[in-house]
């Protein structure tokens, strides 16, 4: 049934991922990244076809939970270009998550790809924000998910996951770009280096600056390995 349910998913990700897609179309049937090489481009030059095996378009592994003793009590393990150099111009990549009890994949962006999830096992309370709306605010939209359930979150909105069971839970998504990219909220506006101004952050969110800089001293966690 999970292998059922993993399948439609990226299925149904790669009928629309003409449409959805953020990355380039390819111009040939593959382009294997050459990930050594030092040339930089839009993406990752192509390694020389006779040099391709399919060991390039291949991973294992992802039967095995990924590491969930966090702080967040959660675990994203990506498939995309940098694990499978023949997802380079394909538009598409893959993660397995997976929840403790009470485990959160944070509120976070991929600047590059629409996300399609499906669960596998247990229970999760998702959901988007979106833009700022031209009357001003944001508009939050969530589901509580069960195994089998599916939830679409658009390129570049913030979303989240949040394990509301009393067991582990698994979820595989979809990704519509081969690097689709992850800007962690709380990791990003508190934990960059160098830091973001004190009295920035204190205006923006219009908080003390002392409550600024003890945010800003946390160890902010990332569940992305």
């Amino acid at each position: 049934m999970a292998v059922k349910l993993l399948l439609i998913a990226l299925l149904a990700l790669a009928s629309c991922s003409a449409i959805l897609a953020s990355d380039p179309s390819p111009l040939q049937d593959f382009c294997v990244a050459d990930l050594q090489s030092k040339v930089f481009v839009n993406g990752f030059p192509c390694k020389n076809a006779d040099d391709v095996r399919a060991e390039d378009f291949f991973r294992s592994g992802l039967d095995r939970p990924g590491d969930t003793n966090n702080y967040l009590r959660s675990n994203v393990t990506p498939v995309n270009v940098n694990q499978i150099p023949g997802l380079n111009t394909l538009g598409i990549s893959l993660v397995r998550i997976d929840y403790a009890p009470n485990g959160l994949n944070p509120p976070h962006t991929h600047p590059r790809a629409t996300e399609i999830l499906a669960v596998l096992e247990g229970e999760l309370y998702v959901g988007f924000v979106t833009s700022n709306l031209n009357g001003g605010g944001n508009r939050l939209f969530t589901k509580n998910l069960r195994k089998g359930d599916v939830f679409v979150f658009p390129e570049g909105l913030i979303h989240f996951q949040f394990n509301t069971g009393k067991t582990n839970a698994i979820a595989f998504a979809g990704l519509s770009s081969q690097n689709p990219g992850v800007i962690t909220i709380a990791n990003a506006v508190f934990g960059s280096q160098p830091p973001i101004s004190d009295d920035v952050l204190a205006k923006a969110f219009q908080v003390d600056k002392n409550l600024v800089d003890w945010l800003q001293a946390q160890f902010w966690t990332d569940n992305n390995y």
